[in-house]
């Protein structure tokens, strides 16, 4: 397994293809229930769908991972293992799970297909991932974005599996698997039902003075001026007035996007084997533009050039970018 794999999002066939087309080494997906993380209306696939999917990522050298990343509800499991045999039937290369009862069904039904542990199981610790590995036989595991990156090389030297970090997106810092905002307001859960702050529960409101409400359940979340870009309603990134802020002030964290393209060669040595880009909700014009950009840059890197990162800029989400904890200044 070489380093700097590239693995790019797909919510629906046409972003599969596009993002296949754009240079993706693995795409990941999901089926249209709440065995995935992203069940959003409009979103992800049919067993056909997938089925065209896998033929046509095949076909061109692209591996398909299928996200079955969400936690069944007592006596639901069911659903979870009919779509890791659907997936199985269908040839995906693995299965991301988060669910301990999810990754033993596969490990024990399906052996010879990769398991990959997903970020929303929250493992950030060796002895969390070596458990995950010695029971499971988990190959591979996405880490949490609130790792540093002397974290990541010295996790990489205690765990028997590949590493997978995010690298572009959604700079979510809520405990992955574990937030439970969304049930409080809608009764939707992000980690059972698969859904943060579903549609059906979203409303945008124009006040008096011009400006925009967003509302969760009722609730408003946060409120635009005419000139601003009203954003997707979720409580961590609301802002919210209190006696001592009237104005209103980011009360969790800031909507800022994960940008860690100036960090490849770092994360590369590192000893990263792939990285993760954000998204399966954007167009098909922002995975286009973003897989072509990372392609480029990935493989300039590997070549030993400079690489030109300066057309992600304008594809990040809201006006202001991070690099997280990858960035501290306690590097040692």
């Amino acid at each position: 397994m070489s380093l700097a794999e590239l693995i790019c999002p797909a919510g629906t066939p046409a972003a599969l293809r596009t993002a296949v087309d754009a240079g993706a080494d693995a795409v990941y997906c999901g089926f249209q229930d709440a065995t995935n993380a992203r069940n959003f209306p409009g979103l992800n696939f049919t067993p056909d769908e997938l089925a065209e999917a896998v033929a046509y990522a095949h076909a061109r050298g692209t591996k398909v991972l299928l996200a079955l990343n969400t936690y069944p509800p007592a006596g639901k499991v069911d659903l979870w293992r009919q779509a890791a045999d659907t997936g199985a039937r269908l040839g995906v290369d693995a299965f991301i799970v988060a669910d301990m009862g999810v990754a033993d069904y596969i490990a024990r039904t399906y052996p010879g297909i990769r398991l990959h542990l997903s970020v929303q199981a929250a493992a950030s610790s060796p002895e969390a991932i070596r458990y995950y590995c010695e029971n499971f036989g988990v190959k591979r595991v996405v880490l949490p974005r609130i790792l540093t990156i002397p974290e990541i090389r010295q996790i990489r030297r205690e765990i028997p599996c590949e590493i997978e970090t995010f690298i572009f997106g959604n700079h979510g810092l809520m405990v992955e698997g574990r937030c439970s905002l969304t049930n409080y307001l809608t009764g939707q859960s992000t980690n059972m039902d698969g859904v943060c702050s579903p549609a059906s529960d979203v409303e945008y409101v124009r006040d008096a003075d011009g400006s925009m409400s967003s509302q969760l359940a009722g609730f408003t979340i946060d409120r635009f001026g005419p000139e601003e870009k009203a954003g997707y309603p979720t409580i961590c990134k609301g802002r919210y007035a209190a006696p001592h802020r009237p104005e209103g002030y980011y009360a969790f964290e800031e909507p800022v996007s994960l940008n860690l393209s100036r960090l490849l060669p770092d994360l590369i040595e590192a000893g990263v084997h792939a990285f993760k880009i954000e998204g399966r909700q954007r167009s098909k014009s922002y995975v286009r533009g973003v897989v072509r950009a990372f392609r480029a840059a990935v493989d300039d890197i590997k070549a030993g050039r400079e690489a030109n990162i300066a057309d992600l800029i304008a594809l990040t989400e809201g006006q202001k970018q991070t690099q997280g904890a990858f960035e501290t200044k306690k590097w040692r």
